[in-house]
């Protein structure tokens, strides 16, 4: 559907209230599916969603993403969660959920999927023959520290296995719960193996309630970054997504704020909106800002070349054009003022890996692990 589709189906749409607690407003039928279901204008009025979260565990097979893109500095990840329970309704990484039939919109937010496992996936993994050690990046797609790891606990096992192999690993959060972890992060830190980046997007509660409704608040995120940096972690905050007309206002308080919270490294992504995300985010415009939808909607389009996303090399992260160009002269300068021109975050060390002997005692046991994916 173009661009023009989307707004017209979207401004058809029946205008209600907002749902509570969510922030997609509707269940679009996943892309890949042959059939649609409609809702009828009279019953949407009075729809709510399922409040419950519905998990399956996933028996992967594997638990390292490979990636050659140019533009992002990690060629791995580890996604230990897919969907997200924090119901962000920009995140880019909603449109997978339709590899599984399921829609990104409210879907993505309450049937989410756990790798069980996990760690013991690393853990092979990582005593494979051959591994040459590089910077895991987890958090990239869905939020390792979301709600629903605080029962899982998939994380901190990771974590666990990252400290035995010595491996370095970068996360990204907007999830308070990686305090809990603070021992296992300050003993990564004392050798140069980790590094944190707070995902923070605004210091308005209320925006903040509207735009990702069960992420820690902006004033939790702030203690979070104060605290990883006290306990010795390296830490930075990533400004994101930068909308313009809804946050972009609060740009040079957001750098100024996770600076004096302890950032050593400021970094900023404008809005992207792929697949389904664009009329996903087109309708909570017009639920919660009406009178200002257009105008967010077309210095989107002008910093997307004229339509509502671009997903280029090197300019999908910060648009082009002279919207996108203000915006980063702006985040740029207020770098400059608080001294983060340049982050000031070590690199993390790959000369310290190491395969324990327990793990290379069960690579001797399965000398070709590929085996044993045919029967």
């Amino acid at each position: 559907m173009s661009d023009a589709e989307n707004s017209a189906a979207v401004e058809a749409a029946p205008r209600r209230a907002a749902l509570k607690g969510v922030g997609a407003q509707s269940q679009p039928a996943p892309r890949f599916l042959d059939t649609r279901t409609e809702f009828d204008p009279e019953v949407l009025g009075t729809w709510t969603p399922d409040k419950a979260v519905a998990v399956t565990y996933e028996a992967a097979r594997s638990i390292i993403t490979r990636n050659r893109s140019p533009d992002i500095p990690f060629d791995r990840s580890i996604n230990p969660y897919r969907g997200c329970e924090h119901g962000c309704v920009y995140c880019f990484a909603r449109p997978a959920h339709a590899y599984v039939d399921l829609s990104p919109g409210i879907d993505f937010e309450r049937k989410l999927f756990a790798k069980r496992g996990a760690s013991a996936l690393l853990r092979k993994a990582l005593g494979a023959r051959g591994y040459q050690p590089a910077t895991i990046a987890i958090g990239t797609n869905t939020d390792p520290y979301q709600p629903l790891e605080k029962r899982e606990g998939i994380m901190r096992e990771l974590l666990q296995v990252f400290l035995e192999f010595q491996h370095p690993v970068s996360i990204v959060t907007k999830g308070a719960l990686i305090l809990r972890d603070l021992d296992l992060l300050a003993e990564l830190a004392s050798t140069g193996l980790v590094k944190v980046m707070v995902s923070v997007t605004t210091l308005d509660s209320e925006l903040k309630a509207r735009l990702e409704p069960r992420t820690a608040a902006p004033q939790r995120r702030l203690a979070t970054l104060r605290a990883l940096a006290a306990a010795g972690v390296p830490t930075g905050a990533m400004i994101a997504p930068v909308i313009p007309f809804i946050n972009d206002h609060e740009l040079e308080a957001l750098v100024e704020r996770c600076a004096e919270a302890g950032a050593g490294e400021l970094n900023m992504i404008l809005l992207r909106l792929p697949h389904e995300v664009a009329p996903l985010f087109e309708e909570w415009l017009q639920t919660h800002y009406p009178d200002r939808a257009d105008r967010v909607l077309n210095a989107i389009r002008s910093a997307r070349g004229g339509a509502l996303y671009r997903a280029n090399w090197g300019e999908r992260m910060r648009g082009s054009g002279p919207v996108a160009e203000l915006l980063g002269q702006r985040f740029r300068a207020a770098r400059r003022r608080v001294g983060l021109a340049e982050s000031l975050l070590p690199r993390l060390r790959t000369d310290r890996f190491r395969v324990p002997e327990s793990a290379a005692a069960d690579v001797r046991a399965d000398p070709d692990p590929r085996q044993g994916e045919l029967f």
